[in-house]
């Protein structure tokens, strides 16, 4: 079926093709409307596989369906808890759903709940880590008792070879601290673009925590297209595309967040996640770009928290590029990010939760002096 007469038709997917919005008349008894869409980069190509790191309430085929549709490879859909009501039991299998071509993954997996200490992504799991959630409402039962923490659910997880995210970090703020410390966490996810995550986020890698950065959208309904934040994970050129494979470059830490750019980070060869290691003081040269069918204000290059670079665009522009030299004498981490005019907050995607458009990468981490 479709409507008579003349429409407007807007057809997008995912981020690297781009959107198309056109004016057609449909003839009575129409029933079929082909358009093209032009790609205008292929990730896959250049060795980058995105997924959605935290997805609830859709099933295994549906989850492919829609994941297809917007070019993404890998989609972590998650069980959960809420009091009595408990999603995608039916779901589990301990193994992942894989597309007839290959590119395409579903593995469905947990979503670990206490309201205070915290929430815990558990991705690969072979086997359930009881209880998914724990002392009460909304998460667990009422009159609930705590019977479990996140650090246990975190060491169940890696026992049978799973891996562990830190969602919307950093809350709930009771536990993150303590699982960051002790090395449980595998990363940790943003799905908003706020100066409190990013503050947070720097806090820990300025005390010299290695911290992998994914991109989730929590989707709940269909207010949120899966993928709208997006994880970008680099395999090696040798690697076959796995979803253990993506799992444990997302552990390397090599990642980029997507809720739109491209983005690319480079110093003196070194890549995202990579470590730089340098002899003494001095200057390292350091090169980013970010590029988008989404016109961006914004590209900076973070050291240890700080801006100290940017390339700027008033009216907006699809491509920004920066190089640069950078004095360092001490360890330090590099990052990059890009979006709006401001960088937080004035460039926004019309999803129920109006998130930012944004991109940011995982660090590099340069050692000075051994």
């Amino acid at each position: 079926w479709l409507p008579r007469g003349e429409v407007i038709v807007d057809v997008a997917r995912g981020f690297e093709y781009e959107p198309l919005r056109i004016k057609e008349y449909i003839q009575p008894g129409q029933r079929e409307l082909n358009l093209r869409l032009k790609r205008w980069t292929n990730m896959n190509k250049k060795n980058w596989y995105s997924g959605d790191s935290h997805v609830h309430f859709l099933g295994t085929q549906g989850a492919h369906t829609e994941s297809m549709a917007e070019d993404l490879n890998v989609v972590n859909l998650l069980q959960s808890q809420w009091g009595s009501l408990f999603t995608n039991k039916e779901d589990f299998t301990g193994h992942p759903s894989v597309s007839q071509n290959g590119d395409n993954i579903v593995y469905v997996s947990q979503e670990n709940r206490q309201h205070f200490m915290g929430h815990m992504i558990l991705w690969g799991l072979k086997n359930a880590v009881m209880p998914w959630c724990t002392d009460g409402p909304g998460e667990g039962d009422i009159g609930g008792a705590m019977e479990t923490t996140l650090s246990h659910w975190a060491d169940a997880a890696h026992e049978q070879g799973g891996y562990v995210i830190s969602p919307h970090f950093p809350n709930p703020n009771g536990e993150p601290a303590t699982l960051i410390a002790t090395g449980r966490l595998d990363g940790v996810e943003m799905l908003r673009q706020t100066e409190y995550n990013h503050q947070e986020y720097y806090r820990y890698l300025n005390c010299g925590y290695k911290l992998p950065l994914v991109g989730g959208t929590d989707k709940m309904d269909s207010n949120v297209p899966v993928g709208l934040y997006r994880t970008y994970v680099r395999l090696d050129d040798d690697q076959e595309f796995t979803y253990e494979n993506w799992c444990e470059n997302v552990k390397k830490g090599r990642t980029f967040l997507s809720g739109g750019p491209i983005i690319g980070l480079n110093v003196e060869g070194a890549q995202i996640g990579d470590v730089f290691r340098v002899s003494g003081a001095g200057e390292v040269q350091i090169s980013a770009f970010a590029e988008s069918v989404i016109p961006i204000n914004t590209l900076e290059i973070i050291c240890n928290g700080r801006v100290v670079a940017s390339a700027k665009s008033t009216g907006g522009q699809r491509r920004l590029e920066i190089n640069e030299k950078l004095k360092g004498d001490s360890h330090s981490w590099v990052a990059a990010r890009a979006g709006g005019p401001s960088y937080f907050g004035d460039l926004n995607h019309m999803d129920v939760w109006n998130r930012g458009v944004f991109a940011h990468t995982s660090p590099i981490y340069i050692e000075c002096g051994g």
